[in-house]
């Protein structure tokens, strides 16, 4: 078992923005952003050593009737309107997805029903683009959820309007041997409210990088995530809030399980509050449970602040073993060392369970954990 703590006095070194692959330089390993990620890995997806893009990703949607679907043109302006790559897979993804898939949400619309758009990779390299445009004073819930076997790399942006408010839950629940990577930025305007629930669980290699701005004052950003991983699984969420606008709000809590051998994770949880962030109120949290010898986890919270004026700022982190004590309380009133074991690790993880907001999903990842549980008994 393994875990780190930080907080940093800059987390935000100089940065390359751009679509060009080749402005980025290849990763070695050396690199903050890439020192935790097993790049032998990636099957080239960090260094160009890939091969073509000729693997196949089935689209399935299943939309409220408000939510209108399109396919359009990387050329689109609501592409990139938000997100410009800052490393390279990303920058690949530009370039390499022949089109994206935009869900818009018309202004001033209550949008009751879930809006879900599967994407389920059939083998081989692929790329992808999704916009989620969330018009003013409009609220919905969008699932972006992952299934299948594939070797990815895709950007997702989501723009939300001025009053608005959205959730987006993404699934990475892959087949075994998949490896994602994955940028997912969000854009908030002036009192607009936006959640965020990640939850992995499958593949080879998932790397995860969240990131959020504000773009007017009153804007709120929650981040959720769950994470399960199992013998051999490298599973990285790395985070990042960038406080540049007064009165805004963020909440971060990411919660892990891992069990067997060689089973990693990683959590990089970076707050900036920048000088004209005055009003900021923010809190970061990361949680580790370790269930077996073998498996690492590293948790770095770090936080930067450019002013004194601020409601409040703060993080926490931990890992650690299953409670022995609590197990041994359970088993003293009856319940089985298995079942204990069961119990804990789904108390472990109801709050961030009950975030995604659809009794069928949250059915379905409640079933994803007991086959987790069920692999070591």
């Amino acid at each position: 078992m393994g875990i780190t703590h930080s907080t940093a006095t800059d987390v935000r070194p100089e940065k390359i923005h751009s679509r060009d692959v080749d402005a980025f330089p290849v990763p070695t390993g050396r690199e903050e952003e890439w020192r935790f990620t097993p790049l032998d890995r990636l099957r080239g997806l960090h260094d160009g050593t890939h091969g073509s893009f000729d693997g196949k990703v089935v689209v399935e949607t299943e939309l409220a009737p408000e939510v209108r679907y399109e396919v359009v043109p990387m050329s689109d302006p609501r592409v990139g309107s938000a997100l410009t790559p800052d490393e390279r897979p990303s920058a690949l993804a530009m370039t390499a997805s022949p089109d994206a898939i935009v869900l818009t949400i018309p202004a001033d619309t209550l949008v009751e029903a879930p809006s879900v758009v599967t994407l389920r990779g059939e083998g081989g390299l692929s790329a992808g683009h999704v916009v989620v445009d969330v018009k003013p004073f409009a609220k919905a819930l969008v699932v972006i959820d992952h299934v299948g076997s594939s070797v990815r790399t895709d950007n997702v942006e989501v723009l939300v309007g001025d009053g608005a408010s959205v959730t987006v839950v993404s699934l990475q629940d892959w087949d075994a041997g998949s490896v994602h990577l994955t940028r997912q930025h969000a854009r908030v305007g002036r009192d607009a409210r936006y959640r965020s629930v990640v939850v992995t669980f499958g593949g080879d290699v998932v790397r995860v990088v969240p990131t959020v701005e504000y773009a007017g004052p009153g804007g709120d950003a929650e981040l959720f995530g769950l994470y399960f991983a199992d013998s051999g699984q490298h599973l990285e969420h790395r985070l990042l809030v960038d406080h540049a606008v007064a009165h805004c709000k963020s909440r971060v809590a990411y919660k892990g399980a891992l069990q067997g051998s060689e089973a990693h994770t990683v959590w990089i949880g970076d707050v900036i509050i920048r000088a004209a962030a005055e009003g900021t109120d923010t809190y970061e949290l990361n949680r580790n449970l370790v269930l077996s010898d073998g498996a690492r986890a590293d948790s770095v919270p770090n936080l930067e602040i450019e002013t004194g004026e601020i409601v409040g700022a703060g993080h926490a982190s931990a890992t650690g073993r299953f409670d022995d004590e609590q197990l041994f309380y359970l088993q003293t009133r009856g319940i089985t060392e298995q079942e204990a074991r069961r119990l804990v690790v789904h108390g472990f993880f109801a709050e961030i369970l009950a975030y995604v907001g659809i009794d069928e999903i949250q059915a379905r990842l409640a079933a994803r954990l007991e086959i987790e549980l069920a692999a070591h008994r």
